[in-house]
């Protein structure tokens, strides 16, 4: 797997409204983005630190993964994305090789744009990671 940058890091919010003053206004960052993923059931808003961005992620109903992880583990970060260069779909066989827990099977459409796919945490040190790719 060939990775050639962190592309973002995630972050559960309850509100992107309520979070984005302390990133505008403290950090001193600027929103570009905000997307809703229907499938994923997820309102995004994306500022950059540098190359880096840093995606917020708001859930938009009770069933979103995004509002279970707030639930259980409250607010605050939820991924760690990697920009990988031989594409998701190969990186994923890679990793699932190495026998690496896969939640995705292939890859799929993400915010931006971006094809992507997750490895589960239970096998990746406790951290949840996406690749992806544009």
């Amino acid at each position: 797997m060939k990775i050639s940058h962190i592309e973002h890091l995630g972050i559960a919010v309850k509100s992107i409204e309520e979070a984005l003053p302390y990133y505008e206004n403290v950090l001193g960052l600027k929103c570009y983005n905000i997307e809703t993923v229907e499938d994923q059931k997820v309102r995004t808003a994306f500022l950059k630190v540098g190359e880096t961005k840093i995606e917020l992620l708001e859930p938009t109903c009770p069933e979103s993964t995004i509002a279970k992880f707030i639930e259980n583990k409250g607010v605050g970060v939820h991924h760690i994305a990697f920009a990988v260069e031989d594409g998701v779909a190969d990186a994923l066989a890679e990793a699932e090789s190495k026998e690496i827990r896969l939640i995705d099977k292939a890859p799929r459409k993400g915010a931006e744009g971006l094809s992507i796919a997750f490895l589960h945490p239970k096998s990746t040190l406790g951290v949840l990671t996406e690749l992806c790719e544009h």
